[in-house]
């Protein structure tokens, strides 16, 4: 992956979670360029970041995230981590 797109997916996850609550969807449309299959994958991987840090509610919301995004661009459910099945939600 490119380092360039890599620190902005971080930098576009680290600005959905310091936005005002109900705000994700603005600050996400605000840089729909970076919403890829590349983009869940990071929400992928710093949510289980956070779940070994032991920040289980920013885990669970980024896993969401990842499997929402991931579903509304046609991703493979293999793709998906396990703990984010479509049978949660």
């Amino acid at each position: 992956m490119d380092p360039e797109r890599q620190e902005a997916y971080l930098d576009l996850i680290e600005r959905v979670l310091s936005c005002p609550n109900g705000q994700e969807l603005e600050v996400l449309s605000s840089c729909s360029d970076l919403i890829d299959a590349g983009f869940v994958q990071m929400l992928i991987e710093v949510s289980a970041s956070m779940a070994r840090a032991g920040n289980e509610d920013t885990a669970d919301f980024l896993g969401q995230l990842a499997r929402l995004l991931g579903k509304s661009l046609g991703l493979s459910p293999d793709l998906m981590p396990a703990g984010y099945s479509s049978s949660q939600g």
